[in-house]
């Protein structure tokens, strides 16, 4: 392999690492996105809201969220960040960074506004802010899965990185000459 392309591989191993790493909370984010339900079965915002839980949406956000900037701040550092695949694999990551920090903040506005129900001045005041709610929490949901979207699409410039290490692996094999075989000497020749 020349010089220069080994500059831009991202060692293998540390491709597979990475991947492996950003399996974890790619699939957290989507599991989250779809398990963490506002509205109860009828579409309506219950009776009787738990603040906690409410809030533990919004603890569990920012855990998720504090992983993927340490990943992304952890990818930035190596050298490998400053090569083709991993600039691109580091705007992958710095949006899934973006993504899951807006994601907490919404939850922890739905918890704020759940805490605040029962002070609600009047029916219509009531009303708004369950409606704040209920388009907080969707968008707190929303930008979990484009967190895992963009973590996806890391996996996959990685995936496709290795396909690149396989391709100059099998060519630099092709290319190297096989040298011919030794003549065999015939034993009444000595």
């Amino acid at each position: 392999m020349e010089p220069d392309i080994q500059r831009e591989l991202i060692p293998r191993d540390e491709a597979l690492r990475l991947i492996g790493t950003l399996t974890s909370p790619k699939s957290e984010c989507l599991d989250y996105a779809k398990q963490w339900q506002l509205l109860d079965e009828s579409g309506h915002v219950p009776a009787e809201l738990s603040f906690t839980e409410l809030f533990q949406h919004a603890t569990d956000a920012q855990d998720l969220s504090r992983e993927v900037l340490r990943l992304t701040a952890d990818f930035g550092r190596s050298p490998h960040s400053a090569n083709r695949a991993g600039r691109a694999t580091l705007a992958h990551l710095a949006t899934a960074s973006t993504m899951s920090t807006r994601a907490s903040s919404h939850f922890a506005e739905t918890a704020e506004t759940a805490l605040g129900l029962p002070n609600a001045s009047s029916p219509t005041d009531r009303q708004y802010r369950e409606n704040r709610m209920v388009i907080d929490h969707a968008t707190a949901r929303g930008y979990l899965r484009r967190t895992s979207v963009a973590l996806r699409d890391a996996v996959k410039e990685l995936d496709d990185h290795l396909d690149f290490h396989r391709f100059f692996r099998a060519h630099s094999h092709r290319e190297s000459p096989v040298p011919p075989p030794l003549p065999r000497v015939s034993p009444r020749h000595r």
